[in-house]
């Protein structure tokens, strides 16, 4: 498509702005402020995920404004229109946790309705926390109109008795005041101090895992990923991408046009560099999906061979996101990352310019910065995100193996139908160090909704077993975890999985070096024991996650419904 003034942008729009059959449609719109004027230009929505249920999303009310004004002064008729959200953090460890990963389905289908049903030219889609990022990247794709995401932004680090702390700090406080390091009155000023404001989970957890693997990818603005919520630099990028998807519209370039697979391979080198959560591999699929990209957990497998694990961020390292933009940002890894010949130089993104020619324009990493490795003296070779497969894995499973000093486990299963029950053994002891605990009927189909087990993961490492107890399971884990954890088993148990199959007492090995997940059971009494095994009937009988249950894919096509 040509880019010139006086192109008409309304690609989908011009069936209600045009022709007197359809004056009612118009005489609609006229209601919530459209003028005679505005019928000539492309309806622009902006999806905003504002919510008062988590502070990942609170603030996001004001950012969609900034962006519905820079679409008007650009040429635009915009709109702006809301989705839910959901608080991992506050659902976690309760049965709230099951509708976590439904949301991004939820989100994903209400975007792309609107869209779709109000004919809109384009969109800026707006989130916050974890599942609004890969919910709005799936409806972008769908819906194939120009569209830019902006991330709501990461939270301010908390402070207590002179260091940084978060939400994963209140998490592993349980752990330490169920074994008695601390006291009641110390866990209480953890809970106040974590969470200071506006903004998503601070370290390099699942929300700014995606806002930056978003951004490699092309569909966010260059800087975008590590600028903090409350930042002025914020406000900014919301302007910018009111603009940019006007450009967009103008250039004619749509969203197939950057998420190419090469612009995922960009993605999931920079996920691989930062130490990113296992919930990447996750989402990244489901959005490949989407636009119809041919990805799998072969591409992450080759990718992380390559890619060293250069940044020293939490919940493995010392540093959150906000150390990360003060020394430069995702554009500066990602200019250390071109340099090295680990990116795809020439992929599209929303600037209409290539990734090279956007990072020629970026900043470099500070002189004298600590949160960076250099490719030297990386904290590991590979890539940290590690896929495991044996008799327990047939289709894969994903492991998170930074910052571990035990690479292996080798014990006797302790096998858990729910994470209620494991969360019960842990507390009351029971749990000893060499065991390989089994949360299983987790899954997809089986939680529903693959719920995240932060809340036992940080109560192990809490009690001072994160790397002493392996943990294994066909739910997921939250990007805050870390320990001798293995998540995504597929098949899951609720389609008759091995990882159904297991028994009390079996002996597991979890070996990231081999990349191997198997139990000391042969084929023959695996088999025997399918032949006897019975599927349980599903948890829930109507509703969203019924219908999720009876949709949803395995954890190893990306857990998606379509």
């Amino acid at each position: 498509m040509a880019n010139n003034e006086n192109q008409d942008l309304r690609i989908r729009s011009h069936v209600i702005s045009e022709g007197e059959n359809r004056a009612p449609n118009r005489a609609m719109l006229r209601a919530v402020g459209f003028k005679d004027e505005d019928f000539k230009k492309p309806m622009i929505g902006v999806a905003s995920t504002w919510s008062e249920v988590t502070p990942c999303n609170v603030h996001i009310d004001e950012l969609a404004i900034k962006a519905k004004e820079a679409v008007r002064q650009a040429g635009g008729a915009p709109m702006i229109f809301n989705t839910i959200t959901v608080s991992d953090g506050i659902s976690m460890g309760t049965e709230g946790m099951n509708y976590s990963l439904v949301s991004r389905e939820v989100i994903a289908d209400s975007i792309e309705t609107v869209v779709g049903a109000e004919r809109m030219d384009g969109f800026v889609a707006i989130g916050g926390c974890d599942k609004n990022m890969p919910g709005c990247m799936i409806a972008i794709g769908r819906s194939e109109v120009p569209a830019v995401f902006v991330y709501g932004g990461t939270i301010q680090p908390g402070r207590l008795d002179g260091k940084n702390i978060d939400i994963v700090s209140a998490f592993e406080g349980v752990g330490k005041y169920n074994k008695g390091m601390i006291n009641e009155d110390e866990l209480h000023e953890i809970e106040c101090q974590a969470c200071p404001g506006p903004g998503s989970c601070g370290g390099m957890y699942t929300a700014n895992t995606m806002a930056s693997a978003i951004e490699a990818m092309g569909m966010s603005l260059p800087g975008s990923s590590s600028h903090p919520a409350t930042n002025e630099y914020k406000r900014d990028d919301c302007e910018r991408a009111g603009q940019a998807v006007m450009n967009l519209l103008r250039k004619g370039i749509y969203p197939k046009d950057i998420m190419t697979k090469e612009a995922f391979e960009n993605a999931i080198t920079v996920v691989m560099a930062l130490g990113g959560s296992t919930n990447a591999i996750l989402h990244l699929l489901a959005i490949a999906h989407a636009v119809d990209v041919d990805l799998s957990l072969d591409d992450f497998e080759r990718i992380r061979e390559r890619t060293p694990h250069i940044a020293d961020l939490k919940p493995s390292g010392q540093y959150v996101m906000q150390h990360l933009f003060e020394v430069g940002g995702v554009p500066a890894v990602m200019k250390e990352l071109l340099d090295q010949g680990l990116l795809h130089e020439d992929c599209l993104t929303v600037t209409g310019q290539t990734l090279k020619e956007n990072l020629q324009q970026a900043n470099s990493l500070k002189e004298g910065q600590e949160v960076i490795r250099s490719f030297d003296e990386p904290l590991k070779t590979t890539g940290p995100l590690v896929i495991l497969r044996g008799n327990l894995a047939p289709e894969g499973a994903v492991a998170k193996m930074s910052g571990l000093k035990v690479k292996k486990i080798t014990g006797p299963a302790r096998v858990f139908d729910s994470e209620e029950e494991a969360t019960e053994a842990v507390l009351n002891d029971q749990i000893n160090p060499g065991d390989v605990l089994v949360i299983r009927y987790e899954g997809p189909k089986g939680g529903p909704g693959m719920p995240e087990m932060l809340s036992i993961s940080a109560i192990l490492v809490g009690k001072g077993l994160g790397e002493k107890v392996g943990l294994l399971t066909d739910g997921r884990f939250s990007g805050g975890t870390h320990g001798l954890v293995v998540g995504h088993v597929a098949p899951e148990a609720q389609v008759g999985g091995p990882i159904g199959l297991l028994q009390e007492g079996d002996t597991i090995t979890i070996d990231s070096e081999t990349q191997e997940l198997k139990v000391d059971v042969s084929d023959e009494d695996l088999e025997q024991r399918r032949r006897a095994w019975t599927a349980p009937g599903l948890k829930y009988h109507k509703g969203v996650l019924y219908k999720y249950a009876k949709t949803v894919s395995s954890a190893s096509k990306g857990a998606v419904t379509d």
